[in-house]
C-alpha cells in the first residue's frame, strides 16, 4: 500500500460541484492499493500515519507531534495513481494498482481502521472511484529549509519494501546445497 501525506492546514474534496469533506489542521492522505497488499498493509499503513511525528511541540522542537498529539484532522483521498509508472515512453503503466473491487475492500478497511484507531468525528472521506477535486491549503511555505518548522511537509509511505539490487562487482553467492559427511558406529549397524 502506498500513501502520501500532507501536513495541511484544511483540505476539501470536492464531486460534481458539491462539497463532500473538509478538514482543518491535520492530514491529507492520498491512500493507493497495490495488488499484493492485505490488510497487514493496510494495518501498517495506519500506524505509520497516525504516527507521523510532522508538527513541533510547545518548545518548537522540530518533528515531535503526530496529527492526533494535536487533536488534527485527517483527510482520506482513494488515489490508483500512487501506482502509475513511466517505465518506457511517457504514457504511466497502473499494472502495480490492484483491481477496483479489491482495491475499494481494502481502501474501505485502511478508512475505517484509521478512523476507529483515532477519533471517527476526526477522520473524514472521498469517495471512491469518484473524479474528485482536491483542495489543500499547505502547512507551510514552499521553499524553505526542511529543517524549519514552517516547511511544507510531504512524505511518501510504502508498505512494501523494495527488493534489494545486486551491488555492482559483488561476488555471486554459492548456490549449490552443502553437504556433511558423518560416520555411524558400527555397534548402531547391528
Amino acid at each position: 500500500m502506498k500513501a502520501v501525506i500532507q501536513r495541511v492546514k484544511s483540505a476539501s474534496v470536492t464531486v460534481d460541484g458539491q462539497l463532500v469533506s473538509s478538514i482543518g489542521q491535520g492530514l491529507l492522505v492520498l491512500a493507493g492499493v497495490g495488488k499484493d497488499d492485505t490488510e497487514k498493509d493496510a494495518d501498517t499503513m495506519v500506524q505509520r500515519v497516525l504516527k507521523a511525528k510532522l508538527w513541533s511541540d510547545e518548545n518548537q522542537k522540530q518533528w515531535k507531534k503526530n496529527v492526533q498529539d494535536i487533536d488534527g484532522e485527517v483527510l482520506c483521498v482513494s488515489q490508483f495513481t500512487l501506482y502509475g509508472q513511466l517505465k518506457k515512453g511517457s504514457k504511466p503503466d497502473f499494472h502495480g494498482a490492484a483491481d477496483v473491487e479489491t482495491a475499494r475492500k481494502l481502501y474501505d478497511y485502511f478508512y475505517q481502521k484509521l478512523s476507529n484507531s483515532y477519533k471517527p468525528e476526526r477522520v473524514k472521506n472521498g469517495i471512491f472511484q469518484a473524479m474528485m477535486e482536491v483542495e489543500l491549503k499547505n502547512d507551510g511555505p514552499v521553499g524553505v529549509d526542511y529543517r524549519s518548522e514552517d516547511a511544507v511537509v510531504t512524505i511518501d509511505i510504502d508498505t512494501q519494501l523494495p527488493k534489494k539490487e545486486k551491488e555492482k562487482g559483488a561476488e555471486p553467492q554459492e548456490t549449490r546445497p552443502q553437504t556433511f559427511e558423518f560416520q555411524i558406529p558400527p555397534e548402531l549397524l547391528d
